[in-house]
This record gives structure tokens, sequence and C-alpha cells, in this order.
């Protein structure tokens, strides 16, 4: 698999032409991706890749909105009543959140 082509940009510009930043991404060779570092004061702030990459990566752990929503469904069909969150809900929810909280580190730059 080829490397992926790297474009940087500054905030200003994408502010400017947010057009001009996703076309390339959605037209993206699907073997070799296109990656965009959206950059401040020369420091990176974000990063977009092309979805042709982005399927590459590795799944993160979790379930689609839609696969929880069947789940429900199937359970309210299965219980005669619909699911609904106990007390420690919130708690649960947050808990999963900050276990996936991760800072955002830019690649070291040459």
């Amino acid at each position: 698999m080829e490397a992926m082509a790297t474009f940087h940009m500054t905030e200003a510009e994408v502010a400017r032409d947010l057009h001009a930043v996703l076309a390339p991404l959605v037209l993206a060779d699907a073997q070799r991706g296109i990656e965009v570092v959206i950059e401040q004061d020369q420091r990176p702030i974000a990063v977009l890749k092309s979805p042709a990459h982005a399927e590459s990566a590795p799944k993160k752990p979790g379930r689609k909105l839609s696969e929880c929503i069947a789940m429900a469904d199937a359970w309210e069909a299965r219980l005669g009543y619909p699911p609904l969150p106990d007390e420690t809900f919130a708690t649960d929810v947050q808990a999963g959140i900050d276990a996936r909280r991760d800072s955002f580190e830019p690649p070291a730059w040459e």
C-alpha cells in the first residue's frame, strides 16, 4: 500500500474554502488515501482523513447508535415493555466517555 498523501492548510484557508478541503478527500485514491492537516500558528489543530483510509484503520470498540436502538427494540419485544436506564446509567456513560478520552498528539514534524 502506498503512503498517504498529506496536505497542510491553515485554519483561515479552511474557513475561507471548505469545499476545496473536502473535494480531495471525497475523490481520494482508495489505495492511497489523503490526509489534510489543519494548522493554526504553524501548529496542527486537526487532521482530516479520506474515508478510504479511515475504513482501513482498526475499528474502535463500541456499537453504532442504530445497533443500540435495534437491541432496545428486541428487548422491548422480548420483555413486553421498553427497557429503561437504571439510576447508575449516567455514571456508567460518563465512565465510558472518560475511558476513551485521549488527547490529540500531532505527528512530529521534520
